[in-house]
């Protein structure tokens, strides 16, 4: 079956919905778009699934503001360019240093980074809450949170020890977050 510029106005339209498989859909068809685009710019595997990723997050979020007047695709590759902004502003704020004061160019003061006791024991509080609510998904959410935040197993790892298809599991570990984002702000 050919995809047309109709189809794709129709899917978007039946996402605006809130239609699951709409979103599955617009997230198979362009999902190489993207992540081409973004691997191009960023050289990092890694880096390009999260930004990925993060770009259909949002997109799916804010489908309700999409401008038909646009291509689909262009607007998609614009948030995953500002979501490649945001990535790099956060690498670059927490490298900076600055060295403008006299008396800190002849010996600096590098801040003891080591956590302390204190930093352990909330760190702790803080991952026994997570896991708390993480306990409040679906099985199968906990299951795709576990191995890719806890075992730190890649997508294509879980897809492979789940048995699944690699879009599958990208749906399920975006549909997760967003869900245990939700559980985190409905406690706060």
């Amino acid at each position: 079956m050919e995809i047309t510029t109709e189809i794709i106005r129709n899917t978007i339209e039946k996402a605006k919905t809130g239609d699951q498989v709409a979103f599955t859909f617009l997230l198979d068809f362009y999902w190489n778009e993207v992540y081409g685009f973004m691997l191009k710019r960023t050289e990092n595997e890694t880096d390009t699934e999260d930004i990925t990723i993060e770009t259909f997050a949002k997109a799916f979020d804010k489908i309700a503001t999409y401008n038909p007047e646009f291509g689909f695709n262009t607007w998609l590759i614009a948030i995953a360019k500002n979501v490649h902004i945001d990535m790099l502003r956060k690498k670059k704020s927490s490298l900076f240093v600055d060295f403008n004061n006299e008396e800190d160019s002849q010996a600096y003061d590098i801040a003891d980074t080591t956590p302390s006791v204190e930093d352990e024991i909330i760190k702790e509080q803080n991952l026994a809450r997570l896991l708390l609510f993480i306990k409040e998904l679906k099985p199968a959410y906990q299951e795709v949170i576990q191995l890719r935040y806890f075992q730190e197993m890649s997508y294509q790892e879980i897809a492979e020890e789940l048995n699944e298809p690699l879009n599958n599991v990208k749906i399920k570990l975006l549909r997760a977050k967003k869900l245990l984002a939700e559980i985190i702000q409905q406690k706060r």
